[in-house]
């Protein structure tokens, strides 16, 4: 799998070894392209396409937090923050801008690189499985599209996991904690009201299609579609 992954680390031992790190391990298909600061940073965001992003957040210059903004209003690839700040603020802050995830230094780099993986094969939908479909929603995992009445409907890759794991699981009532394993996986560690968020920001782009998500009071929630079968 081909990537192109900008790493904003203003720490230039830290972006030599990630660098040689990424693209050892993925065999020179990872082209890695870093930016010492945030300024040159936002350039890259504004003027290249990425397939992954990974941010520090205190750089100099436009910070990581600016870059994740940023990023979100060119596309939806994910974003990786690899940063020394662990403060629990600063994480729900990172997810409520849209990152993906949030590695805390120091760390092991075979982690972070399973991270990106994930999130790059997440995004390009290469867990893959067979069309699942909900009343007009139709959802191809492998190609990592979402269509209503045969209309296309781009979603954010954690957006498009949470929609995919109610389209798996149609009828059947999800808790915040289910879904957060689901869309973001076991080693999360924030709290599972940043699904909530993401919920309201799928019902928007999903617009006159959304009513079929059901908030289910205390529990969580699911997946509507009258007259299927597989119901719990």
């Amino acid at each position: 799998m081909k990537a192109t992954i900008l790493l904003a680390e203003d720490e230039q031992a830290m972006r030599e070894v990630l660098t040689d790190y990424f693209t050892a391990k993925s065999g020179g298909d990872f082209t890695v392209v870093s930016a010492p600061d945030g300024d040159t940073a936002l350039h890259l965001i504004e003027t290249r396409r990425f397939d992954l992003l990974l941010l520090d957040i205190m750089l100099p210059g436009t910070d990581g937090f600016a870059l994740c903004r940023a990023a979100r209003q060119q596309g939806d690839a994910p974003i990786l923050f690899v940063t020394a700040r662990e403060d629990e603020q600063d994480k729900l802050h990172g997810y409520g801008l849209g990152a993906d995830d949030y590695v805390v230094k120091p760390f092991s780099l075979a982690v972070l690189y399973a991270k990106a993986l994930a999130l790059l094969r997440r995004a390009r939908g290469l867990n893959a499985g067979n069309t699942l479909t909900a009343g007009t929603l139709s959802l191809d995992p492998e190609r990592g599209i979402v269509t209503a009445n045969d209309r296309r409907i781009d979603l954010p890759p954690k957006e498009f996991a949470l929609l995919r794991a109610l389209m798996e699981r149609k009828n059947r009532v999800l808790t915040r904690d289910e879904l957060l394993n689901l869309a973001w996986g076991w080693d999360f560690d924030g709290t599972d009201r940043v699904i909530d968020g993401h919920i309201k920001k799928l019902r928007r782009a999903l617009g006159p299609h959304a009513d079929c998500i059901k908030t289910v009071v205390k529990r969580g929630y699911k997946l509507e579609v009258d007259g299927d079968e597989n119901q719990t």
